[in-house]
């Protein structure tokens, strides 16, 4: 395997750059899959069929709370590639564990925004809107919940090998998908929570 000692660890071999080529192609796969369910949302907004509207069941301190989260963790993970693309990885690992235990939090607090929304009577089965909401708020949530488990097992490997060319590739895409992650979510907050809230 032919390393490039001029490349950042993570695009220093051929593999390393197609897998992170691969995984762009593969995002914009995913921007096509949120584009749709946005794109529902926004048709079904306004079918709430007598139940509950987003002004009814919003809440401003949880999304707030979500959305701090997550905006601190996408810079936690840009913190951790910093780290490790400067050798440190203790410091790697710890800003990725970090990153986890702030994704582990806002999936909480999307629990508890999911029981209070069934408490007010917005449940799957209530009307258009609560379900594209649930599809669209579960998709996202699901997203997370696997990054959760792919970070931990890059942590692992890191752990187990050291920053190898391999590992901080995995690393890189993995943050990739992170930052990917914090953006669907400012636009679920800017026209899900904030337009829904006025």
């Amino acid at each position: 395997m032919k390393i490039d000692q001029t490349a950042p660890l993570e695009y220093s071999t051929e593999q390393n750059r197609l897998n992170i080529t691969g995984f762009w192609i593969f995002l914009g796969a995913e921007i096509a899959l949120f584009g749709t369910l946005f794109a529902s949302y926004f048709t079904l907004v306004n079918r709430t069929g007598g139940g509950p509207s987003g002004a009814d069941i919003f809440e401003v301190v949880p999304v707030m709370l979500e959305t701090a989260l997550l905006l601190i963790s996408s810079f936690t993970i840009g913190l951790g590639i910093n780290a490790m693309r400067l050798g440190r990885q203790r410091p790697m690992i710890a800003f990725f564990a970090v990153t986890l235990l702030l994704g582990l939090v806002f999936l909480g607090v999307e629990i508890y925004d999911f029981i209070v929304y069934i408490h007010e009577g917005a449940t799957l089965q209530t009307s258009g809107f609560t379900a594209i909401l649930f599809t669209l708020l579960g998709t996202h949530g699901l997203h997370v919940a696997f990054g959760l488990l792919w970070g931990a097992l890059i942590i692992y490997q890191i752990v187990k090998r050291g920053l190898t060319p391999e590992t901080t590739n995995k690393a890189f895409i993995f943050s990739l998908y992170w930052h990917f992650l914090d953006v669907v979510w400012i636009f679920i907050f800017s026209f899900v929570f904030l337009k829904g809230m006025m």
